[in-house]
């Protein structure tokens, strides 16, 4: 593909994405004022179906799920964090998931607001332990509700195969909940960069790996 060709496709692709999620934006959290619940399906079921295929033909990019065996309740999804384009692909993958994510992106006008009404987990990064007990706290209320829980242990995005380190809030979390972890690795910063306008074609893949316990860790050490 020339580099003209994919900038008129990636310009296509975005100014069809970014309005369409903020009507949808919109609409779910009108919903959400009312019910949280009847805001979550019709976000999973309705408005995300039809704002994302879209957007993934547009761009020519591909979603391959491997590990679909261990995409079930009962367990912390660890991911590796390389682009925005996973946590909008993650409703589609891994149904009624909520994620950790910073406080600051709650305060962000329709996008953070939809976020904190949709029942995501936010954390004050700067409030050491406290931030900790009200995130686990949290959690407890929404794996209760029946809801997934998605964290990126590294706390930020990485560029493909960068490992940055990870934080203790995923010991803390899979410790508390008293739930196994599974890993997941992905490649989406080969078609959707940080900070990037740019979409390039290609296959985005999801690998699920096999769940493991903390204290099973610990115990190795």
């Amino acid at each position: 593909m020339t580099k003209l060709k994919l900038i008129l496709r990636s310009t296509v692709a975005n100014l069809y994405f970014y309005p369409a999620m903020m009507l949808g934006f919109v609409i779910a959290i009108i919903v959400g004022l009312f019910s949280r619940k009847k805001m979550v399906y019709i976000w999973d079921n309705h408005l995300h179906p039809l704002i994302f295929k879209p957007m993934l033909k547009l761009c020519g990019i591909e979603i391959e799920v491997r590990g679909e065996e261990y995409i079930k309740p009962g367990y912390i999804f660890a991911s590796k964090h390389e682009s925005a384009f996973e946590t909008y692909a993650y409703t589609g993958i891994i149904k009624n998931s909520v994620f950790v994510l910073k406080k600051e992106l709650t305060y962000i006008p329709l996008f953070g607001w939809g976020q904190a009404l949709y029942g995501m987990i936010p954390i004050d990064r700067g409030a050491g332990a406290k931030a900790m007990k009200g995130m686990l706290k949290e959690a407890k209320k929404r794996t209760k509700d029946g809801r997934n829980i998605i964290i990126f242990p590294e706390g930020t995005r990485c560029k493909h195969l960068q490992v940055k380190g990870y934080k203790s809030g995923i010991v803390f979390l899979a410790e508390g909940l008293d739930m196994p972890i599974v890993p997941v690795a992905l490649n989406s910063d080969l078609c959707w960069s940080k900070a990037s306008f740019i979409r390039r074609p290609g296959k985005v893949i999801f690998e699920f790996m096999e769940p493991m316990r903390v204290s099973d860790y610990k115990n190795k050490k």
